[in-house]
């Protein structure tokens, strides 16, 4: 809009014709005080004042309040509304839920729990309307043959009795759940019908079980592997964890990259300090930094306290394994 013709903004004529001989447009104008624009146009500092406020509101532009946000937000169902995760400290944190359009990440040490939420959120997303969920399809991106069929089942029938022993639900329910198993980064970049996928089949979540998995299978380090990983989260983006874990004294942290670490809007850290587990709400926009002790059940994950412990400093992006599997194994869940 700074290189519009000033003659095409609604001026007074005579100003407008004033512009015109001089050969100038709207940035022309901005790179001038009032006094310059004076002495060039010759005129006194009334219709200068005048007119350089009408080219600014020309020119300006479009901005929008934060109820006007809102609002949109509000008549635009594919970004309105969020999944719960039926965790209900976690739920209040995130206000209702994981929200739609954005990238959530967990990382954590194997055997930690990360699976087991993934597993969750994908019969939420998939549950008919009727009982309060989503109705939609799930892609589940499995590169680590870690999904399980029986283990989601028996989270289900121990989590929403009435929907699992209703004769034919179950099926229904596990045919909206659309596994795929890529064993390669490339080979991910090459299944193109993901994309297709994901307007076909009404998908309300995608989860990608593990994106460390995938660049670990490459055998690119570095930038080059950030470099790699870029192309794939602006994929992510378009269609609408750590890589070998950093270790730091008695704690690791998620080294993904600096691509990675700006792709993604919520983090959850798992991890376990003697013997008990956690789930760190290190990153939102919507909540402080959080802290819920959980366990794992056979309905799922279950939080033991629903009043998270607000955590500074750096401790809540450190990844604890005291008391559980000391392997350096470390795995990235990533949903959008």
């Amino acid at each position: 809009m700074a290189n519009k013709v000033l003659s095409e903004m609604g001026l007074p004529k005579s100003i407008a014709n004033i512009f015109a001989d001089r050969n100038l447009i709207a940035k022309d104008v901005f790179s001038l005080i009032e006094f310059e624009l004076m002495e060039l146009l010759d005129v006194d500092l009334a219709v200068v004042t005048a007119a350089v406020a009408h080219i600014s509101e020309i020119t300006c532009p479009p901005y929008q309040t934060a109820l006007s946000l809102l609002e949109q937000r509000g008549q635009n169902e594919n970004m309105a509304g969020n999944l719960p995760t039926s965790l209900k400290g976690l739920d209040n944190a995130l206000c209702c839920g994981i929200p739609f359009g954005v990238v959530t990440e967990l990382v954590g040490p194997a055997g930690i729990g990360k699976t087991q939420f993934c597993l969750k959120l994908s019969l939420l997303a998939s549950l008919t309307s009727s009982y309060g969920d989503l109705d939609g399809s799930v892609i589940y991106i499995d590169t680590e043959s870690t999904f399980s069929s029986r283990r989601m089942i028996e989270i289900g029938y121990n989590s929403f009795p009435e929907v699992f022993h209703t004769e034919g639900l179950a099926q229904e329910i596990a045919g909206r759940i659309l596994v795929l198993r890529p064993t390669s980064l490339s080979e991910f970049t090459e299944r193109f019908k993901i994309k297709v996928s994901l307007f076909q089949h009404g998908v309300k979540l995608l989860i990608i079980d593990s994106m460390a998995a995938l660049l670990s299978g490459e055998g690119v380090q570095g930038p080059q592997r950030q470099h790699t990983l870029g192309w794939h989260i602006s994929f992510i983006n378009r269609v609408d964890s750590p890589e070998a874990a950093t270790k730091l004294d008695s704690h690791l942290v998620a080294a993904l990259g600096i691509h990675w670490a700006h792709a993604v809007s919520i983090r959850l850290v798992f991890e376990s300090s003697s013997g008990q587990r956690f789930i760190k709400l290190a990153k939102s926009p919507l909540s402080p930094p959080l802290v819920f002790p959980f366990n794992i059940t056979s309905a799922g994950i279950s939080l033991l306290n629903d009043d998270g412990v607000e955590m500074q400093g750096p401790e809540i992006h450190a990844i604890s394994c005291q008391g559980h599997n000391n392997v350096i194994n470390f795995g990235s869940e990533m949903m959008h």
